[in-house]
């Protein structure tokens, strides 16, 4: 059934690319011969000159290069800008081979210009027409057309990295209807909105049952009569099962290959900032909290005043946080609640909405009327950037938590706390309040594994709308 979607989708493809590669042409030639743009023509070819050998070149070529980098059959996990680069590939090779052609082949009656222009308004249309079937592709995928529905075997670290890949790229299309493990402490428990379905020997019932798609293993090499097993049942059962090799038992964070003479040498690294990436993110922060002090002390002052006028107490609300390294620091917030707040958890834990360690409540009786406004729009957080200023903090990065939320912590949840915490972050921009705590630890983690600069730019301009809609916020 995959196997013919697949196939189907690819057609539909490479009819619109082909379609495209005649419309750039066309458009193309339209800019050189009639309207003339940039240089004057001096020999007026008919349009059916360019169809043989260039047209037909391009419409058999592009598609051809495509196909070989299954650019029309393996688009899971692929972002817009990948799809730009295979497009932008093959419409290049297959320029200079025309160029080189045009040259050679009556190198007066075509104009090379023109094939310029038609291969860049190629890899334009071309690039539109990938956002648009990923833009519909993501929106199908919201009402569960085209989501896999796999089931994870084994719920370590390896598990849960899956678990985590998942939360974080839901573009991936794939919906995780639960786990198993022969633990029974993890088999029976949960992982944010992951359940456990109990022992491996359960996965039969559980594939029929829940209608699973695809398997994937993430069991340890000692167990290879398992996998084994669970392959033959897989097989016969016409379900795809996939293994996590066993190299991500060794750490749970970066893995480099390279050679040695043609000796392949893999190196692992702990979950980390290096120092250079350290060093560009201190840069990053400095940069943009220097900016949002200069043109953002005058909504400063105001909602100093505003909250002067409500309620009395401080301007600023102050906390012990725990930072990189288990580094405590004291964080900064516009206040939002009355005074003595703190010391009113304990009977208002009746009415905790959060899961794990956090305590939230929506509408908290404690928050002033500035408060709830401040929280709602997020403006609360806005003195961390003096945090940040002191490298206490990063603009993008994991929630900084209380010295009581670690102590409640997991193992793999102390892994949040290897970088320094952000003002905002990968949870706030995916689900904010809505996710469980398991989840935003996922994320979390998730965030340092994948840094780059262009993700820390990519948080903060979806935390825009965010903030402006009040998402999640509470």
């Amino acid at each position: 059934m995959n196997g013919k979607r697949n196939n189907s989708v690819a057609l539909w493809l490479i009819i619109t690319d082909v379609l495209i590669i005649n419309l750039s042409f066309a458009l193309a030639y339209l800019l050189r011969y009639r309207l003339q743009w940039f240089k004057d023509v001096l020999f007026d070819a008919p349009y059916r000159a360019y169809f043989f050998p260039f047209i037909l070149l391009f419409s058999i070529t592009v598609p051809l290069i495509l196909a070989g980098e299954k650019a029309y059959t393996h688009w899971r996990g692929l972002t817009w800008l990948d799809h730009v680069y295979r497009v932008s590939n093959a419409v290049t090779t297959t320029l200079v081979v025309t160029l080189a052609l045009a040259f050679v082949l009556r190198p007066l009656v075509y104009s090379r210009l023109l094939l310029l222009e038609a291969g860049i308004t190629m890899i334009a249309l071309l690039s539109i027409s990938r956002a648009f079937a990923l833009y519909v592709q993501s929106l199908l995928r919201r009402r569960g057309i085209g989501v896999r529905r796999i089931v994870i075997v084994g719920a370590g670290e390896v598990g849960r990295r899956v678990m985590r890949s998942v939360v974080a790229r839901p573009d991936l299309g794939y919906q995780i209807v639960g786990y198993v493990d022969d633990n029974p402490v993890k088999g029976e428990g949960e992982i944010g909105r992951f359940k456990g379905l109990g022992a491996l020997d359960n996965l039969p019932v559980i594939i029929e049952a829940e209608k699973v798609d695809e398997v994937i293993i993430t069991l340890p090499w000692n167990y290879h009569r398992r996998i084994l097993s669970i392959l033959r049942e897989c097989e016969l059962r016409k379900i795809e099962a996939r293994i996590v090799p066993d190299l991500f038992q060794l750490s749970m964070s970066r893995v480099e290959v390279s050679d040695l003479g043609g000796v392949p040498l893999v190196s692992v690294h702990e979950i980390a900032f290096s120092r250079g990436e350290l060093w560009l993110k201190r840069v990053m922060d400095l940069l943009i909290a220097g900016i949002c002090l200069l043109f953002g002390w005058p909504i400063f002052a105001l909602i100093a005043l505003m909250i002067k006028l409500d309620s009395p107490g401080p301007v600023f609300f102050k906390q012990e946080r725990i930072g990189h390294n288990h580094r405590p620091f004291i964080i900064y917030k516009f206040r939002s609640m009355r005074c003595g707040a703190e010391q009113e958890v304990l009977q208002l834990q009746e009415l905790n909405e959060a899961d794990g360690p956090l305590f939230k409540i929506r509408d908290d009786p404690r928050q002033t009327r500035v408060g709830a406004f401040l929280r709602r729009s997020s403006l609360d957080e806005l003195p961390q950037v003096f945090n940040v200023l002191r490298g206490e903090m990063s603009i993008v990065g994991p929630r900084p938590p209380i010295h009581s939320e670690v102590e409640q912590y997991q193992s793999w949840h102390k892994k949040r706390l290897a970088v320094p915490p952000g003002m905002t972050g990968l949870w706030q921009v995916s689900g904010r309040s809505e996710l469980t705590f398991d989840e935003m630890v996922l994320l979390d983690i998730y965030y340092i594994e994948h840094w780059s600069p262009w993700l820390d730019l990519t948080i903060l301009l979806r935390t825009v709308p965010k903030v402006l809609l009040g998402e999640g916020a509470y």
